[in-house]
Formats: structure tokens, sequence, C-alpha cells
């Protein structure tokens, strides 16, 4: 199961347009994450807080669902069965659509590529 979570998260990095090698390295595939969804770098220290941690990491887990165009549910499938919505994200049909938390990025990065949100393609 480590495996498959290995390549899911590597394939997910680059279906973002980043080095998948990044997910294997600790506390920097978090700040790639960070950067996926359009977070600062400095937004992981909060992951040195207590309570703050976890709460920062369902916002990063739900950021990182809407880049790629799913809804909250499938959030949920990421934070309680992991093991088979990772799979589904790298893997599925699911494409980036650009850093979902940086508003203007997101917009831009769909001007860029052409990708209507409201009709999903």
């Amino acid at each position: 199961m480590a495996l498959i979570g290995i390549i899911a998260h590597w394939k997910i990095f680059t279906k973002a347009g980043r080095p998948g090698w990044a997910s294997l390295i600790p506390i920097y595939n978090l700040y790639v994450l960070a950067k996926i969804v359009g977070k600062r770098g400095w937004y992981l220290l909060w992951f040195i807080v207590p309570i703050a941690n976890i709460v920062v990491g369902i916002k990063l887990t739900h950021y990182l669902s809407k880049s790629f165009g799913k809804d909250a549910g499938f959030t949920l499938g990421l934070l309680f069965l992991s093991f088979i919505f990772y799979p589904i994200l790298a893997f599925g049909d699911a494409k980036y659509q650009g850093p979902y938390s940086d508003k203007e990025a997101f917009a831009a990065y769909q001007a860029q590529n052409n990708f209507d949100f409201e009709n999903r393609g």
C-alpha cells in the first residue's frame, strides 16, 4: 500500500507540472504541495503548531482536490479513504486546473489553458 501511495503522489505532482521526485523528500514535498495548491512557502510553518497542523493538512487536501476540479466529497475521500482516492486522483481523468487557493493565479492558469471550470473541460 505504501508503494501505491508513493506512485500516486509522484503522478499527482507530475500532473501538476512539478517534478515527481519532489514527492519523495520529507518537508520539501509539503512545500511543493503548498505551491501546487497556491499557498506560499511560509504556510508550512503552521505544521509545527499543534492542532493547527491538522487544520492546515485538511485545508491543503481540500485545495488539492479543488485544484484538480474535484468537490468537497472527493476531499473527504482523500482524507478518510486515501489509499483509494489518491490513486483515483493520480491515474483518473482529473486534470490540474491551477492553484485553487490563489484566485488570481487560478484564473490566469485557466485562461492560459483555455479551461472552462464551470463546464469541466
